[in-house]
């Protein structure tokens, strides 16, 4: 039976990272990874791109709970160690809008720096390893997949994911070794997810896209405001703004079973409530039809879909456009989702080293811990900075 230094079991962007930083202090690690291969969800990010990190690269962007864990693992690893490291694999990079992409714009040339990276320190790599269970022995751990091969290592890394992109590996099963140890798993919910929603108004304008914002309205608490795309779709609400709040959405609903769940949206962000008010007024007796009174404001379909709204007057067709209330019936589930809001607590774990309170010489890293962040390129990051910090603990 092969004996490592460190086992890291899973093989995605923290992963990958973790087995770099512990071969490169010379000792001898593993990867493990369930599927034919590595890294398929960094191909996914960034739609193909790779938003590897953000310019403003800190913990304010990342949920409340975890903000100490990230505080105490950028110290160590943050955007400068960062950059300095894939610029080191050779990947040129370029910001856009404080979003940080390969200079390729492809994700493909992520992945394949981070394998040759992994080729010149002669990490070794187990596909197909479906991780069954991890198991304490006298110097280390014995770790074991579902086919029975197994692996004996001084050390180990959970970093299997979360539960987004099931097919890619990250079903959620790797919880389950964390739990074996002690560990509470702060249940998981999707995050960055379209929403769900029974509407007429999201039938009419199925495929219509606008620049708007939204707010969640969780048992009547209003929650902050987010401004970007807001698409109409056949099931509900997507576009970036409706992804943005849907983190508090999904928790509401999935986690704290809330009844009254909404989303409220302003569809003419850039105009005043009496600025509208007033165009409105003046537009009134001069369009031949009521559908036509929002043409140059919204797209042409908007008019029509929001005829009825209109027959009750001006009052009434002002605050429907800019305070519409949406009611959240659910998500769209894990296949759609870009995150895990959830995983493993992060007051069981040691700050600055990532090692379990529960386990000695057992390591998170990634999306398996309760560490979520907006979207921008922050959830990759606490992926290589975990991965890099959990990594290098002796």
């Amino acid at each position: 039976m092969e004996k490592f230094d460190l086992a890291i079991i899973g093989g995605g962007a923290a992963g990958i990272v973790a087995a770099i930083s512990a071969a490169t202090r010379g000792k001898s690690a593993v990867i493990l990874e369930k599927t034919p291969s590595l890294g398929k969800k960094i191909l996914a990010t960034g739609n193909g791109r790779c938003n590897l990190l953000n310019d403003r690269l800190d913990s304010s962007h990342y949920n409340p709970a975890s903000r100490g864990l990230v505080d105490s693992v950028f110290e160590k690893f943050g955007k400068f160690e960062m950059l300095g490291f894939f610029e080191k694999l050779g990947l040129s990079v370029f910001s856009q809008e404080g979003r940080i992409f390969p200079r390729t714009n492809q994700a493909a040339s992520v992945l394949r720096v981070l394998e040759l990276e992994l080729r010149r320190l002669s990490v070794p790599l187990k596909f197909n390893f479906d991780c069954a269970g991890v198991v304490p022995t006298p110097g280390g751990f014995t770790v074991s997949s579902r086919s029975g091969d197994t692996v004996k290592c001084k050390n180990a890394i959970l970093t299997g994911g979360g539960k987004t992109y099931p097919s890619f590996g990250s079903d959620g099963s790797v919880y389950e070794i964390a739990r074996r140890f002690g560990h509470t798993i702060i249940e998981p919910v999707p995050a960055v997810v379209p929403l769900l929603v029974r509407d007429t108004l999201c039938h009419q304008l199925q495929g219509q896209k606008i620049f708007a914002s939204a707010r969640p309205v969780i048992n009547g608490e209003v929650g902050p405001e987010v401004t970007g795309d807001l698409l109409f779709t056949k099931y509900g609400l997507s576009g970036t703004c409706i992804l943005d709040v849907s983190e508090a959405i999904s928790i509401a609903l999935a986690r704290q079973a809330k009844t009254q769940v909404f989303v409220a949206v302003d569809m003419v962000p850039f105009m005043s409530e009496e600025a509208l008010k007033e165009e409105l007024k003046r537009r009134w007796n001069q369009v031949p039809d009521t559908a036509d009174i929002l043409a140059g404001i919204l797209p042409n379909k908007f008019g029509p879909a929001l005829r009825p709204v209109f027959d009750s007057g001006i009052d009434a067709a002002v605050n429907s456009l800019k305070h519409r209330l949406f009611r959240v019936s659910g998500t769209c589930g894990w296949n759609e989702a870009e995150f895990t809001a959830g995983g493993v607590s992060v007051d069981e774990i040691n700050t600055g080293t990532l090692e379990s309170k529960k386990q000695k010489g057992f390591f998170f890293a990634g999306e398996v811990l309760d560490v979520n962040g907006q979207r921008g390129g922050y959830n990759l990051a606490w992926a290589w900075a975990s991965g890099w910090v959990a990594g290098a603990a002796e």
